[in-house]
């Protein structure tokens, strides 16, 4: 990286890596302190459970105490506070949560306990979006009617754009294998062609993320930006079954985001035929306000805007024990990451 490095000159070169796997590879490894002077990597907002709007938490928490509801969820949801607790402490309290590994366990659950009406809390990118959508199918066809699903998934190609379109520095993404293994790296090349931003694929071990800031790094120099990847898994078209299920069984919808807002088209919500299996619609859930947890700064960090280093509460009030905001919660948090990993802020 060094020579493209002095290439570049002595600007400070900001890349985001857009998925919270990347996060805590990179927190893993020790890369930061590794890295030539000059270059910053920040986290982006590519962790499911960080970006998920609180009034999503809000309504999922509500419908967990109903009579009668069954919620099925990621074990990162659970100790995620709400309003008024967390799914965790309803529990606690004896409402009926239970954690699943995937959407299809969900069904199963649902099958296997038919006086409930089971909810499946469906987060994430396009990653866990074809579980999400192989789920409603199976439901429908060997007819569980007790099985639903409230929706929060996200699109990573609308919050890039949005970011992008903000006042934050970013000069590359260090793009996610996983969903790029379902969007294909072709994807990208609108963000290069609109912003003239490199957008490279790595996988997530230590030498594929060197690999990629290599990369990043020589078409920086270059002053050739391209949508590309070093992680052989990904091809240019990505996974073409995975995307016909999203198109079949999800439309494009406005979706809140943690911190950035509303963003048109971002989210993905059942099509109507698929009315039945939506559970905003099955329990006619009101909408929950919008609001950021007192003194946490979540939203700054998956926005690129501060580090976990700058937030009061980090190591403070806010540990993996006893969190207060979803970017110590997740295993993809960064803020859980530097706790973990680092501690030290890199100079």
């Amino acid at each position: 990286m060094a020579e493209y490095r002095r290439a570049i000159g002595s600007r400070r070169i900001h890349v985001m890596e857009v998925c919270g796997t990347h996060t805590m590879a990179i927190a893993r490894a020790g890369l930061r302190a590794m890295l030539p002077a000059g270059l910053k990597l920040t986290s982006g907002p590519g962790c499911p459970v960080c970006v998920t709007d609180q009034s999503y938490m809000d309504q999922a928490i509500e419908l967990s105490r109903r009579s009668g509801v069954m919620t099925a969820t990621y074990g990162d949801m659970i100790r995620v506070p709400g309003r008024n607790g967390s799914l965790g402490e309803a529990r606690s309290a004896g409402a009926k949560v239970e954690i699943v590994v995937s959407a299809d366990k969900a069904v199963d659950l649902a099958k296997a306990n038919p006086s409930m009406q089971v909810v499946f809390l469906a987060v994430g990118f396009e990653t866990t979006t074809p579980a999400t959508g192989l789920a409603v199918l199976r439901a429908q066809r060997e007819g569980v009617t007790n099985f639903s699903v409230l929706t929060a998934h996200k699109l990573v190609l609308p919050a890039l754009a949005a970011l992008l379109s903000s006042d934050i520095r970013i000069d590359g993404f260090l793009m996610p294998g996983h969903v790029s293994v379902i969007l294909g790296y072709g994807a990208y090349e609108g963000i290069v062609r609109d912003y003239g931003k490199p957008c490279v694929v790595a996988g997530f071990d230590a030498m594929q993320i060197v690999k990629g800031l290599r990369e990043i790094l020589r078409e920086l120099a270059a002053g050739e930006p391209r949508a590309c990847t070093v992680y052989p898994t990904v091809h240019r078209e990505g996974n073409p079954h995975a995307l016909k299920l999203l198109e079949d069984v999800f439309t494009p919808c406005d979706a809140r985001w943690r911190a950035i807002g509303v963003i048109p088209k971002s989210g993905l919500t059942l099509k109507d035929e698929f009315a039945a299996f939506d559970a905003a619609k099955k329990f006619d859930l009101p909408e929950m306000e919008s609001y950021e947890l007192p003194g946490c700064r979540c939203g700054e960090i998956i926005t690129g805007r501060s580090e976990p280093f700058d937030c009061p509460l980090f190591g403070r009030r806010c540990t993996p024990r006893d969190p207060v905001g979803p970017c110590m919660v997740s295993s993809e948090g960064a803020c859980a990451a530097a706790y973990k990993y680092e501690r030290v802020r890199k100079t």
